[in-house]
């Protein structure tokens, strides 16, 4: 194994490529100690060495600090870790390493975010929400299914209808249309919106 390359990504952390790829990013003092300088040799034992002493141990400190700062799924939590330069074996193991104290819940992190959200958003908004933070789809469903119904549905239109200041006693029917097509696109059902707004057809 061959060090091809150390390249600085902040002032005291290196990216070090080995073999011409992204191996792992080291500070400018574990350089030192583990004595690696581009072009110079790099033996199988040190290569483990540094992956479970230096990189994985700092993952791992790594996902616990970016959990306690906020709830993340699984995929958001291993985006970061990427992101912050560590290995793939290294990231899945970090991760499986909070799994295993029940710090990473995507089933908990769904139902917990639908539960702070759900009488402001529609079930579809909640949906979408879910699946671009990494959530699996059918596990979305399944918490939808569970912790929203059309109760909480009903009280997320009529809590948008008072932030818009909406009155259905005195809006008149064109009005009326207008509020339930604004609902609509938030992705509200038309049969909830009518049984919130009641309105009949013009004569």
């Amino acid at each position: 194994m061959t060090v091809t390359k150390i390249e600085p990504v902040a002032k005291t952390r290196f990216q070090v490529y080995v073999d011409g790829q992204a191996a792992f990013v080291l500070y400018k003092g574990e350089l030192s100690r583990y004595r690696i300088e581009e072009k110079k040799e790099m033996t199988e034992e040190v290569y483990a060495e540094i992956l479970q002493k230096v990189v994985l141990k700092r993952a791992k400190a790594r996902a616990l600090h970016l959990l306690n700062d906020m709830g993340r799924t699984e995929a958001q939590l291993r985006t970061k870790l990427l992101q912050g330069g560590y290995p793939a074996d290294v990231t899945e193991s970090a991760l499986d390493y909070v799994k295993s104290f029940g710090y990473l819940n995507d089933a908990e992190y769904a139902r917990s975010f639908i539960e702070g959200r759900k009488n402001k958003k529609s079930r579809n908004e909640l949906y979408a929400a879910l699946c671009r933070k990494g959530i699996d789809r059918e596990e979305a469903k399944v918490a939808l299914e569970e912790y929203y119904d059309g109760e909480d549905e009903r009280a997320a239109i009529e809590a948008l209808l008072r932030k818009k200041k909406f009155d259905s006693d005195t809006a008149d029917y064109m009005q009326k249309q207008k509020i339930a097509g604004y609902l609509m696109r938030k992705g509200f059902r038309y049969d909830e919106i009518r049984r919130v707004i009641e309105f009949s057809e013009p004569y």
